[in-house]
């Protein structure tokens, strides 16, 4: 399934038919076996290419050779734009097939009395032609398509972009209301296209872009460095895809493999970069849920000394309160030595700050717990996407190439 492109090939046109009413005697004119004339004078094959989209602007040679039996040559260079249906769903490593038609607007079907004439076109054909007031034309091929592509691989100077490799000629001819049969000559050229240029600077640095993105897998994910380097890798890939857009020929019915992928492989780098912000986030969550514990520690900490401090003020006081009043009751103080009322307080004060003590390392352990968790979680994530990723590239890889190469 291809579109509509157009093909420019340049010919070097060699035609020779055979005029009946054109003939000599070397011997009565002095022994001339060929002359040049204006090739205006002489009736020429009305032939044409089917396919030619453009006016053939090359420099026409204005004289044909006559030779004294009225074998006719004419030699012409001819550049021809033709129209050529092309499959690009290989590209770059695609082969194309191109036709150029030959036939004849005013002649038609067979005569009983044909006019040999031989045409050249990177190959050789074999007309019947009358030359004067002839109604009709017979296109007979003069070669084979082995002996055609030999000798067009012999007179091809420039290939360019693509590779020549074969020629076949075939004789088809169509009716029109059954009365007339019109006889055309069509010669396809097979052309292979050259990747190395595409592969050189476009396929192998989406590999390396690509592998650069693999090897990011062992940046540590708890800086920015890594979300940033993917993001730049995507953009990479972002502005080779518009370069594809420039190189690529304008879309066919079928999906290019070469879009496929460009497109596959910038799915999966979206994908890793996901992945990387997912994992971020996890790892910011852990990193918030420990600094909001060793917050929660500092500040009960701080409670707890103020607390303590206090306590200790007044156990202070009570002691001093109660050495005043023995100075002043000694005997109460002797009645009094094993009652100490401030010790009760002090107790129910500590083992309350053991309690919240055992609470707040309560609290730490389970959120230290849940900041574990995330972490690991993360790393899970990490590896499991990873081997993932890694073993969807491969088969993605080996399953393109062997499409390209078949």
């Amino acid at each position: 399934m291809g579109h509509s492109q157009t093909c420019t090939l340049v010919f070097d046109v060699l035609q020779r038919w055979n005029n009946h009413r054109i003939s000599w005697d070397p011997e009565e004119f002095c022994g001339i076996t060929k002359v040049s004339v204006p090739q205006d004078i002489l009736w020429k094959p009305d032939l044409f290419i089917y396919e030619m989209i453009q006016k053939d602007e090359s420099p026409m040679n204005p004289y044909v050779d006559v030779t004294y039996d009225g074998l006719v040559a004419s030699d012409q260079d001819m550049k021809v734009v033709s129209t050529c249906k092309m499959d690009v769903h290989k590209f770059p490593f695609d082969t194309q097939s191109c036709n150029i038609t030959i036939g004849s607007a005013n002649y038609c079907g067979e005569r009983e009395r044909p006019f040999w004439l031989t045409y050249t076109f990177t190959f050789s054909t074999c007309f019947h032609p009358p030359p004067t007031s002839a109604k009709e034309i017979r296109l007979v091929p003069f070669s084979n398509s082995s002996r055609a592509t030999q000798f067009s691989r012999e007179v091809i100077k420039t290939q360019g972009e693509w590779e020549f490799l074969q020629l076949s000629v075939t004789r088809t001819n169509f009716s029109i209301q059954d009365s007339q049969i019109w006889e055309n000559l069509i010669y396809t050229f097979t052309m292979k296209r050259r990747p190395l240029l595409y592969v050189i600077n476009f396929l192998l640095p989406i590999v390396f872009f690509l592998t650069l993105d693999l090897a990011s897998f062992f940046i540590a994910d708890h800086r920015g460095e890594k979300l940033g380097f993917k993001v730049t890798v995507l953009l990479a890939i972002s502005v080779l895809l518009l370069i594809l857009n420039d190189i690529l020929p304008s879309m066919s019915n079928k999906t290019p493999l070469i879009a496929t992928y460009c497109i596959v492989i910038f799915a999966l780098m979206l994908l890793s970069l996901l992945e990387t912000i997912l994992v971020t986030y996890l790892l910011d969550k852990s990193s918030q849920e420990k600094l909001r514990v060793v917050k929660n520690c500092e500040d009960k900490q701080g409670r707890d000394d103020h607390q303590a401090k206090r306590s200790c003020c007044s156990c202070i006081c009570k002691a001093s309160g109660n050495d005043h009043q023995g100075e002043v009751n000694p005997v109460a103080e002797e009645v009094n030595t094993n009652i100490q009322p401030g010790d009760g307080g002090v107790l129910m004060l500590i083992l309350e700050q053991q309690k919240e003590l055992q609470k707040t390392l309560n609290l730490h352990l389970g959120r230290r717990g849940e900041s574990c968790k995330l972490m690991l979680l993360a790393a899970r994530i990490n590896k499991a996407f990873f081997f993932f990723y890694v073993a969807a590239v491969s088969v993605f890889l080996l399953l393109i190439f062997a499409e390209w190469s078949s």
